[in-house]
């Protein structure tokens, strides 16, 4: 019997197709009216942004019936203040790892040395003020609960969630009635994620034809120095410390997780969002790698709501560039500014949109360096934030297999088989 094809390796296909015809009509059809309006910004538009709306579709209702059913899970609440604790301290350390990480390779390679200071007028970029961490806080606790499911956010939802879920497991038998119907629900919900990822290998195709028809691989030259360190510095980080980390506190094999968390990768790589991502990430998490329910579906919406790595990258490697660029020296001082800033951060400006930039004006001002110069690096971040979004998830991942592990809460049977949760096509009934 022949093997049915997986979706990931159709949604690799497709994102292949996508780059090269985008690129090519960013090559030769960027001129003309009727590609642009409508195959760039008519089929490749419509469609993209119907497949993003799809995965965000999902995010909420598979996140508040996964938690109900982690939580009940559990069944101990020391238990859920463990797991929580585990999770937000290791977020922290893989966000610290990556900073430093990403400070040290600048240093060390120095992009933006020795060049001509670029022209920076005019670029439009206007830096959005962070929210005080007060605030944050505060904002965790949902004034209005029904307002924050509406607007998906997150922090709200997950506080939300965990305290009705306390509150079923401590109303006894009417909680354990509603507990199996969310265990139904979410069951439902997977599956509603696997009809989605259907049509995932067009939405990608689109998004990435779009993508790269707008950017076009030729904007990279001018950046080509800057570019090139954070990607290094994202490879690293992806396939270095936090697979060292899953080595050391999870003792799990690397080769077998990364080969697992390649759909998730890829669906963050081609969306730019790790909140869209989070119904995929689940279902790698779940699936395919075998922690269970009740420790991922906390970690994955939490790392996807606080989990900075990629973000974090960009930001140490963006702040020696643009200190090159102007001449500007840091001390050991303000580096340490950077790290302890960027941990911070990657808590306080969790769910605002435009979230890296955010990040990067608050370290700017924090140790001296012009805000405007963010303008520089504003046209290749869109090809960068796609790379780094994957580095999330991947961190979210991590994270979540090294709390199972030492929760004793991962399926090495699913984990070491190659075939466990793989997607292939969906049937649907039919009536004979």
């Amino acid at each position: 019997m022949k093997k049915k094809m997986s979706i990931t390796t159709k949604i690799l296909i497709a994102m292949g197709i996508g780059l090269i015809l985008g690129s090519t009509l960013n090559s030769f059809a960027s001129g003309s009216d009727f590609v642009q309006t409508y195959i760039v910004g008519g089929i490749f538009h419509v469609v993209g942004s119907m497949f993003i709306n799809a995965l965000k579709m999902l995010v909420v209702p598979l996140v508040t019936f996964s938690l109900i059913c982690g939580v009940c899970g559990i069944g101990d609440v020391g238990m859920l203040g463990r797991v929580g604790l585990k999770a937000f301290l290791l977020y922290m350390l893989t966000t610290a790892m990556a900073i430093t990480l990403a400070l040290t390779v600048a240093i060390m390679i120095g992009p933006g040395k020795g060049g001509e200071t670029p022209i920076i007028e005019n670029t439009g970029f206007v830096a959005k003020d962070a929210p005080p961490l007060t605030d944050i806080f505060i904002n965790i606790v949902p004034s209005n609960p029904i307002n924050a499911f509406a607007n998906g956010e997150m922090l709200q939802i997950i506080f939300f969630v965990i305290l009705f879920a306390i509150a079923m497991l401590m109303s006894g038998e009417t909680g354990k009635k509603l507990a199996g119907g969310a265990e139904r629900l979410n069951e439902v919900m997977m599956k509603v994620v696997t009809l989605v990822m259907d049509f995932a290998p067009i939405g990608v195709f689109c998004l990435m034809a779009k993508t790269f028809s707008e950017q076009g691989l030729s904007l990279i030259l001018p950046m080509i120095g800057y570019f090139s360190v954070v990607i290094v510095c994202l490879l690293i980080h992806a396939f270095g410390t936090l697979n060292l980390l899953l080595v050391t506190m999870a003792k799990l094999n690397p080769l077998i997780f990364l080969k697992k968390i390649r759909s998730a990768q890829i669906f963050a790589f081609s969306t730019a969002s790790s909140n869209a991502t989070i119904p995929i990430t689940l279902q790698a998490v779940e699936k395919r790698i075998g922690v269970h329910n009740s420790i991922a579906s906390f970690t994955v919406p939490f790392g996807a709501t606080i989990n900075m790595d990629g973000t974090a990258i960009m930001q140490g490697v963006a702040t020696v560039f643009i200190a090159n660029v102007y001449g500007i020296d840091l001390g050991l001082n303000q580096y340490l500014t950077i790290i302890g800033m960027s941990v911070l951060a990657s808590i306080g400006t969790a769910g605002v949109p435009g979230v890296g930039l955010i990040m990067l004006a608050m370290v700017f001002n924090q140790v001296g360096l012009p805000v405007e110069g963010i303008g520089l690096i504003l046209g290749v971040d869109r090809l960068l934030d796609m790379v780094r979004t994957a580095v999330n998830i991947s961190g979210d991942a991590t994270v979540s297999c090294i709390v199972a592990a030492g929760e004793n809460e991962i399926d090495m049977d699913v984990f070491n088989n190659p075939d466990a949760g793989v997607i292939t096509e969906v049937e649907l009934p039919h009536k004979n």
